[in-house]
């Protein structure tokens, strides 16, 4: 079976909207966010070493498939208010905010929402807990 010009031309305009739907559902987290400091593994590593609070704002089946040990977990869309960081964390601490990497945009939001409930230290770990884990570095 021969198929026209047209219907050629329409197949590859159906494919490319097809493409174009998929790349907008495709969620990426910003590099940063205004009032946080973006940090690289190497970072994160240092200020884990150095103590640091580390917040994990995945869902609870992430949180219990693994996490950077001695975090503690508020699931961003079922729980992080501002009543709930200020009963783990004082203000003037500096915190370290993690997920899923570039694809997962909670570290991002919760970080917004840290630095407008008045966090100093906000450091936004945009690669998050995937690469902590490639890195080789401890996980519970």
């Amino acid at each position: 079976m021969k198929l026209s010009n047209l219907s050629l031309s329409m197949m590859g305009l159906l494919l490319m909207l097809s493409s174009l739907q998929t790349m907008a559902a495709t969620k990426v987290s910003p590099e940063t966010v205004d009032g946080a400091t973006t940090i690289s593994t190497a970072e994160a590593k240092r200020l884990f070493d150095q103590g640091v609070a580390f917040l994990d704002v995945r869902s609870n089946r992430d949180w219990e498939a693994g996490r950077i040990p001695g975090a503690l977990h508020i699931e961003l869309k079922k729980k992080l208010n501002e009543e709930s960081m200020a009963e783990l964390f004082a203000r003037d601490r500096p915190i370290v905010i993690y997920c899923n990497s570039t694809g997962c945009t909670r570290s991002s939001k919760a970080s917004e929402k840290a630095v407008s409930w008045g966090y100093k230290k906000v450091y936004y770990y945009r690669l998050g807990f995937p690469d902590w884990k490639h890195h080789g570095y401890a996980i519970q």
